[in-house]
């Protein structure tokens, strides 16, 4: 079975990291599964049965996002309350669809590294950062795998020269997006 990658970036056309990772994605149809949230739900109204047949139907659950805020795009948060229910992902009565199905997630946090630690700028880490959602998925009895991540470069006053390359380098892209694979591959 395949591996659902649920993206959710408000404009994945402009994205850099979020739409390289997708492209690569893209080329392996019979691995991955891609379901873009912005374009399957432009006004917000999640159809939550077709959600949760989706995600029945694949082995493996990948959440892609930009860090919005230190945490994910309002998006996602709201497929998360809409679509693990009580009686399906967790509860009592049936709610097993997630027991023991590996989820995982893929982010891009437009921080350097070293801002995401205990000393660092923001004085926590990336691992505490999304600890919700790991603890939402141990809660739903899902087999977490922990997160692979891309970290950016924090625009600095007055932004890049005009002289200076773009960053990312494509072969820092092209780097990240194999690495991106492998990383789901050893899920």
């Amino acid at each position: 079975m395949k591996t659902l990658v649920i993206v959710t970036h408000p404009n994945i056309e402009t994205s850099i990291i979020n739409k390289r990772w997708v492209e690569e994605l893209r080329q392996y149809p019979d691995k991955y599964t891609v379901h873009e949230l912005h374009t399957a739900y432009p006004i917000g109204i999640i159809d939550v049965e077709k959600e949760q047949h989706l995600i029945e139907s694949h082995q493996n659950l990948v959440f892609q996002f930009p860090v919005y805020w230190f945490s994910c795009p309002p998006l996602l948060k709201k497929w998360l309350d809409d679509v693990l229910t009580y009686g399906w992902a967790y509860g009592s009565n049936g709610g097993d669809k997630l027991k023991k199905r590996k989820v995982a997630l893929a982010v891009s946090a437009g921080i350097k590294e070293e801002d995401y630690r205990e000393d660092g700028r923001y004085r926590h880490t990336l691992e505490q950062l999304l600890a919700p959602f790991k603890t939402t998925f141990l809660y739903c009895d899902a087999d977490y795998r922990s997160f692979f991540a891309f970290y950016g470069q924090e625009k600095e006053p007055g932004g890049n020269a005009p002289d200076m390359e773009p960053w990312p380098p494509q072969s820092t892209l092209d780097i990240s997006a194999r690495q991106y694979l492998k990383f789901l591959d050893n899920l």
